[in-house]
């Protein structure tokens, strides 16, 4: 019996690398694999890590026919550098390593653009509003390793996913309390981007901030730790760094929401998400999502979704080829 042929897809982020075999025609998604980026020198090793791994699949033919790789970067060169990792990616080599004729390259949340009009209602949690309506744009965003942005633009022949660079916009303070945390920022940082405080490193920037404020003992080292902290009330200032991240994000969120005139729905989605989600539906951000003077009832229909779905990189990476195929 001879191996099958499969579609190599990848969700390629800051802290980790995780790649799939899916068989395009039936849609299934197989043998994940989810590879450390501190813990490989490049993105060549890693996948030759995940490539030896396939090799053991007598099932599967031991290199791809195609594939889609979501990558946390802009995908618009040759060469592929990396926000938040030294990784680096040269398209035309990586072709000729693979010996396939093509291979797609898209933005990390462009890829959760192509997995949004896909979710069913078990791949998201609602925090409120309506049923959206369908014909209109579809926000997304998310923190992560980094703050990821894009816009999914329904059309009769599907949707189109505008990858952008929100993460990036200036953060804009709207209390006295994020104030002065914008005030410590910038002894650290020439601008201060909204991602400079909703991102893991966003989250330890805060509770930094706010050890200063309260001149408190710096007890945490990483955003895990502060946000496992937070999450069993063992520390109050990380509970208060928490919910300084959950209120802020609201706002972004509903910042968002009015640029695009999201009537489709704005929907949260980044690896810290679902690990907090709990905590988020108990805290300010929904309130600050609405919290925008006279367009307060503009924002109250707005579906608001927090993704759960824990593959929805390569759920959209594996949409994307699907329209490609």
């Amino acid at each position: 019996m001879s191996a099958k042929p499969w579609h190599l897809l990848g969700d390629i982020g800051g802290t980790n690398a995780r790649f799939a075999l899916a068989d395009v025609g039936t849609g299934r998604i197989a043998e994940p694999v989810t590879l450390s980026v501190a813990r490989h020198p490049n993105f060549s090793a890693a996948l030759a890590a995940y490539l030896a791994h396939v090799a053991t699949l007598p099932a599967w033919a031991p290199l791809p026919v195609d594939g889609c790789l979501a990558v946390a970067c802009s995908t618009e060169r040759r060469t592929l550098t990396f926000t938040n990792s030294d990784w680096v990616i040269d398209r035309e080599d990586l072709m000729l390593s693979l010996r396939i004729p093509s291979l797609h390259l898209i933005n990390d949340f462009a890829a959760i653009g192509h997995a949004i009009p896909a979710l069913g209602e078990s791949d998201w949690r609602s925090m409120g509003g309506a049923a959206g309506d369908p014909t209109r744009p579809i926000g997304v965003l998310g923190p992560g390793t980094g703050l990821g942005v894009c816009t999914v633009l329904p059309s009769q022949s599907g949707v189109q996913v505008l990858p952008g660079e929100g993460g990036h916009v200036d953060f804009a303070p709207v209390c006295e309390e994020e104030i002065q945390i914008l005030r410590l920022l910038l002894t650290r940082y020439a601008h201060v981007s909204v991602e400079r405080l909703l991102s893991g490193a966003g989250l330890q920037n805060i509770y930094w901030a706010l050890t200063q404020l309260r001149s408190a003992q710096l007890r945490h080292a990483t955003p895990a730790d502060i946000s496992a902290a937070a999450l069993q009330g063992d520390d109050p200032v990380a509970v208060e760094a928490l919910a300084v991240f959950c209120r802020i994000l609201g706002g972004v969120a509903g910042n968002l929401a009015l640029t695009l005139g999201a009537r489709g729905g704005i929907y949260v989605a980044g690896g810290i998400v679902p690990r907090i989600a709990d905590f988020l539906e108990q805290s300010d951000f929904r309130e600050r999502f609405l919290a925008k003077g006279r367009f307060r009832d503009f924002l109250s229909d707005i579906p608001l979704r927090l993704v759960i779905r824990q593959d929805v990189g390569l759920f959209g990476a594996l949409n994307f080829l699907k329209g490609t195929v």
